[in-house]
């Protein structure tokens, strides 16, 4: 029988995630910066993709995001592995 995961560990879980997803998004704000995005993707593919990029970041922000409050920053919550 499966144990039930405990809600610190939940919560030490979505921080993980919501920091992978702002490493994502600042790839890709580095991949518009220098312009490298247009070896990989068309503009139309691109902007399709930075849309979900910068979407997850928001949902991860909203699920760890306390309630009522503002979420901190990645960096300020999010142990390092």
């Amino acid at each position: 029988m499966a144990m039930p995961v405990p809600l610190w560990r939940s919560h030490d879980n979505a921080l993980r995630w919501r920091s992978l997803a702002e490493r994502r998004r600042a790839y890709f704000a580095e991949l518009y910066k220098s312009g490298r995005w247009r070896r990989y993707y068309t503009e139309e593919a691109f902007l399709t993709q930075m849309r979900e990029v910068v979407r997850g970041v928001e949902e991860w922000n909203a699920v760890v995001a306390p309630p009522g409050g503002k979420s901190a920053p990645a960096g300020d919550t999010a142990r390092k592995i």
